[in-house]
């Protein structure tokens, strides 16, 4: 689970960010910090950064990357599954906003058509409002309907593959390949917390359909699942689940039953409200959350046999959790 292992000399990254400067001006930062676009609050410098408002600027953006085909791409939307080395990420780094940030409800079709960039809880809460049903489990993921996309996000016995109908990509693999094309859900083969997409193709809206309700309703669920949250789930600045669940249990309740709640390496602890929160002080350092990550993991598997997988997504970081040694 580390992403941005490839290699670009500065030299390269200073061309790919001029030739982005020109196409966008405006939009392209150098060495832009990380740390506000990440609810870890964490992490160092973005090599180039570029605010994208209009899926247009995407396939600009795939026209500059066709001759810098070893550039990383990241694409950030709320950084709520993040952690961002504290040396930083040597490549671009996307984030998305403007017409991207808006949706239609379809109130007739049951139907929310939303763009990459928007809040999961902005949906939960708009298609409430209009009276769409089964889609109030999005607020209480703080994430965006991009990401919601590419790992099939869920929660309170729901999850993305279930209410999502298509989705339209901008695959930034090249100029020549570029496509700004409509998939249906079923062709992204949604999994648990995953799906097919690459680190280079782009979800820049998504449909989803949920059912005629009433918005009393639709608005007393949104309420109890905000409730259940901040009863069981700790505030403050952490990227949610850590590790996925392995078949048939919980990692929350085997990281407990190993006596690890208040564990800490330096800044960051895991949360005495919910094991797989970890969470981070004002001043921690994204190596102590790997660090911390690396000996729950041990411990668990050294009394339980089973070894957790990272849900976090690891950003810049030259060697995987396992083989980090502090």
């Amino acid at each position: 689970r580390v992403a941005g292992n490839a290699v670009i000399d500065r030299a390269a990254l200073d061309d790919l960010a001029v030739r982005l400067a020109a196409a966008l001006p405006g939009s392209v930062r150098r060495d832009a910090p990380s740390a506000a676009l990440t609810t870890y609050r964490c992490g160092g410098p973005l090599a180039v950064l570029v605010r994208v408002d209009h899926e247009r600027d995407l396939v600009t953006i795939a026209e500059a990357l066709a001759a810098f085909t070893a550039a990383p791409v990241l694409v950030i939307g709320r950084g709520s599954n993040l952690l961002i080395a504290d040396s930083g990420f040597a490549g671009l780094a996307i984030v998305l906003g403007g017409e991207l940030d808006t949706l239609a409800v379809d109130t007739a079709g049951a139907t929310v058509e939303a763009g990459g960039a928007v809040a999961l809880p902005v949906l939960a809460r708009r298609a409430a409002a209009a009276g769409i049903g089964g889609l109030e489990f999005y607020v209480g993921i703080p994430g965006s309907v991009g990401g919601a996309v590419r790992m099939n996000a869920g929660g309170h016995g729901a999850q993305t593959g279930d209410v999502l109908v298509r989705v339209r990509v901008v695959d930034l693999a090249g100029a020549r390949a570029v496509a700004v094309r409509a998939v249906p859900a079923a062709a992204l083969r949604l999994g648990y917390r995953s799906s097919v997409l690459g680190a280079r193709e782009v979800v820049t809206a998504a449909t989803f359909r949920g059912r005629s309700d009433d918005p009393d309703a639709c608005g007393a669920r949104i309420d109890e699942i905000v409730r259940w949250r901040r009863e069981h789930q700790p505030g403050g600045q952490n990227a949610g689940s850590v590790f996925t669940n392995p078949p048939g249990d919980a990692a929350g309740r085997l990281i407990e039953a190993c006596g690890l709640k208040g564990r800490r390496v330096g800044g960051v602890v895991v949360s005495e409200k919910h094991a797989n929160f970890f969470v981070a002080e004002p001043g921690a350092r994204a190596a102590d959350v790997v660090d911390l990550m690396r000996e729950v993991r041990e411990s668990v598997e050294a009394a339980t046999g089973v070894r957790l997988e990272p849900e976090l997504q690891l950003v810049g970081f030259e060697t995987t959790v396992e083989e980090r040694r502090r």
